[in-house]
């Protein structure tokens, strides 16, 4: 799960440049940072693997999974840019992904001696 959720952090950062809606939706590009930043900061505090400082608990990590795709997977048409079709699509594959990323990852916690 850890090294999806750094290659997630980083393409969903990038994907305004990289899908080619940067110029076009502000709100968007704004939203795909915020997610990006968001998703990398909760994994380096995530009691997991590739957790750097290991304080939150997996299960907690994985709520925040579920309702930041949940909202990912609405926000063109809660933040107003689903006329966008890159813009919308992006966000529609990166929420399902992380949706079902999130949903199909066992929840049992890191055993406290792995390092």
């Amino acid at each position: 799960h850890g090294i999806v959720d750094y290659k997630y952090a980083a393409m969903v950062s990038a994907a305004p440049e990289l899908v080619g809606f940067k110029d076009e939706e502000k709100t968007a590009t704004t939203l795909c940072r915020v997610m990006g930043s968001g998703a990398l900061l909760y994994s380096v505090f995530t009691r997991y693997e590739l957790g750097l400082f290991r304080v939150m608990p997996f299960k907690t990590h994985l709520m925040i999974d579920v309702a930041a795709n949940a909202m990912a997977a609405t926000a063109p048409w809660l933040f107003g840019f689903a006329h966008n079709e890159r813009a919308r699509n992006t966000f529609l594959g990166a929420g399902l992904m992380g949706l079902t990323v999130a949903l199909l990852t066992q929840t049992e916690e890191m055993d406290e001696t792995s390092s």
